[in-house]
């Protein structure tokens, strides 16, 4: 397994305008990760920062590890669902031109009066339209345990059974689990034999001041943290995904209070500590 580091966590440098993607993959070989993960929200003009990019991959060494979409099917509307799938397909266009075989994808967001059982058809139906053309053209679609609505871990399981596609597996996010009540090690022993892609994020009960925090299920709340600095199991993880063959890429997203690139930095390398350690 190789750590790739995902510009997510870099988000506030990007939004502040202190960073784009050239200038992240540079960060990234710095900070000693073996790959990146790279969001189609963080573009500001493609054509010319598309070929900047793969010269900085060749130069820094660095891989690809996923590609990341920001679609959503939790939509009433088929013509607004139907765009949806395009976002998908257009991310697995994005993955051939930047040499990466992973797209992670998510089912969808958690919508006043839908009720997950209520969204699960238009959910399943996108992803099996978007994995058709995921699967022609060699890539993964890899579904992250995203949000309040299908982040359990039996969902995910149970949307990717339905698609019933080899083109669909689980992109594991072991903080989000938290959001949903669940324990991340339980939730990973359901996953893991899916898993086409991980996030390894790390996450701590925030304090009734702590800004910005998360809402779980449960009306708790949670702050991200360094990676081993939070209440999640990193290393049990790791045990779990090795012995379940796992054998992709470990990519940290770190969504800390800290200085981002500082806090990112230390999760790349505890990640890394532990891995060895194995």
């Amino acid at each position: 397994m190789q750590i790739a580091v995902s510009m997510w966590s870099l988000h506030r440098e990007f939004y502040s305008r202190r960073l784009d993607v050239v200038g992240f993959v540079k960060w990234a070989a710095d900070a000693k990760a073996d790959g990146v993960e790279l969001l189609d929200v963080f573009w500001k003009d493609f054509d010319t920062e598309g070929p900047k990019v793969l010269d900085v991959l060749e130069k820094t060494n660095l891989k690809v590890g996923a590609y990341a979409v920001g679609n959503n099917f939790v939509i009433p509307d088929p013509e607004a669902r139907a765009q949806q799938v395009k976002i998908i397909t257009r991310g697995v266009d994005m993955a051939k031109y930047l040499n990466t075989k992973v797209v992670r994808v998510f089912a969808g967001d958690l919508a006043e009066g839908i009720a997950f059982d209520a969204a699960r058809g238009w959910i399943v139906a996108g992803l099996r339209e978007a994995a058709a053309y995921a699967k022609e053209h060699g890539i993964i679609l890899a579904l992250e345990n995203h949000g309040l609505l299908a982040g359990k871990g039996d969902q995910v399981q149970g949307l990717i059974a339905d698609v019933g596609s080899t083109a669909l597996k689980a992109t594991i996010d072991t903080g989000n689990f938290l959001l949903v009540d669940e324990e991340p090690t339980d939730a990973v022993k359901i996953l893991a034999p899916l898993a086409g892609h991980v996030h390894f994020k790390d996450f701590r009960p925030a304090n009734a001041e702590e800004a910005p925090s998360y809402p779980a299920l449960s009306g708790k709340r949670f702050v991200g943290t360094i990676i081993d600095e939070g209440v999640v199991d990193t290393r049990e993880i790791l045990r779990l995904l090795q012995d379940s063959g796992y054998r992709g890429w470990l990519s940290v997203e770190f969504e800390g209070l800290e200085e981002e690139k500082i806090g990112a930095s230390r999760s790349i390398a505890n990640l890394a500590a532990t891995l060895a350690d194995l």
